[in-house]
């Protein structure tokens, strides 16, 4: 299948940026940027065959270069809070940007993996592209010269995978997720994403404090509005008086993936839109996912003039845990350097 190739503007430094797409037969479209390995769009037939983008975006990179929401963005090298801003590995602490109170939040906003050029490569034969893109040690307060792979491809079968791989020549974190905003009625809909239907795997949550941070507790769901063991809307609970929902204006949780595997890719949530007519499956190798329901998006205008209204889209960031570096009973991202990070998610539309 042959991948499009088309100008996405320069970056500050004059660089030329290019927007790649992936196609297949059934026309669903997958686009892609070398800046920030960006997903800008995701056109989606439904069961009547009508196409959507579903995911909310930017028509130039400039404004990519603000996203202050992260639409698309992969987030990385540590996705989500580190408390106090600091990490200890070994017997050596490591302070990162305090950006988030006195967190950090997705390692850099203005200096993170989302904000840089990478380096592409088709595979036309695969129907794929690969991002890769390095960093020194010490560079945003991690150890290690690393160097990261991301590559989007696109399946017959409407599945859009994304495979993250990293390597290092020291011991080191890496946790990279993608933060696209999904709704299934079409980034033109001008509607929220509340009427839409979530399952998750996951009988237990992360609950957190001020900031986001979690408390080391993995708490039941039964019972409460976090439980999304049973399909319901978005709406149902998001509004409840629950002091969970209070310190974020709604979701923006983690959640424990049930039967979690190190390695084993599995259906861990699900999206569906009964009016739009589009169900996404999400399938992750990983031990946590963020569901993100877009409250603090400040309404705006995205692509071509659309406008994106407050939770105008959800988000499902495979992940380890948020603050899992800080937290004795998280699973740990760590990277030897012997080793390499490895670890692919799959948004497929059935």
């Amino acid at each position: 299948m042959m991948i499009e190739e088309k100008n996405f503007g320069r970056t500050l430094k004059k660089e030329p940026v290019t927007l790649y797409t992936l196609t297949n037969a059934a026309g669903m479209k997958a686009s892609v940027t070398d800046f920030g390995a960006i997903l800008v769009s995701l056109l989606v037939p439904n069961e009547r065959g009508e196409l959507a983008d579903v995911v909310l975006g930017y028509d130039r990179v400039k404004d990519y270069m603000v996203n202050a929401c992260c639409f698309g963005a992969t987030i990385g090298p540590v996705a989500n809070r580190t408390a106090n801003a600091e990490f200890k590995l070994g017997d050596t602490i490591y302070p990162l940007l305090i950006n988030d109170n006195q967190n950090n939040l997705h390692s850099d906003g203005e200096r993170g993996l989302h904000k840089v050029l990478w380096k592409a490569e088709k595979d036309e034969d695969g129907n794929a592209v690969t991002f890769t893109v390095s960093a020194g040690d010490g560079e945003l307060g991690f150890p290690g010269n690393r160097t990261f792979k991301v590559t989007y491809s696109l399946s017959e079968d409407n599945a859009l995978s994304i495979h993250y791989q990293g390597t290092t020549d020291k011991t080191t974190v890496m946790n990279l997720t993608n933060h696209s905003y999904f709704n299934l009625k079409g980034d033109d809909s001008e509607q929220s994403i509340e009427d839409e239907l979530i399952w998750l795997k996951a009988s237990r949550y992360t609950p957190v404090v001020k900031g986001a941070i979690p408390t080391g507790e993995l708490a039941p769901v039964a019972g409460t509005p976090f439980d999304f063991t049973t399909e319901k809307t978005i709406k149902k609970d998001i509004d409840a008086e629950h002091p969970q929902l209070a310190l974020v204006d709604g979701y923006d949780h983690n959640f424990v993936i049930d039967d979690y595997q190190k390695g084993n890719l599995q259906l861990v949530a699900t999206l569906r839109d009964e009016k739009a007519g589009r169900t996404m499956e999400v399938h992750t190798d990983l031990p946590g996912i963020q569901l993100y329901t877009g409250n603090c998006m400040a309404p705006e205008f995205g692509k071509e003039g659309h406008y994106y209204p407050q939770r105008g889209g959800v988000c499902f960031e495979t992940q380890y845990f948020p603050n899992s570096l800080n937290e004795k009973n998280f699973e740990k991202p760590v990277v030897a350097s012997d080793g390499k990070y490895d670890t692919t998610t799959v948004y497929k539309f059935v």
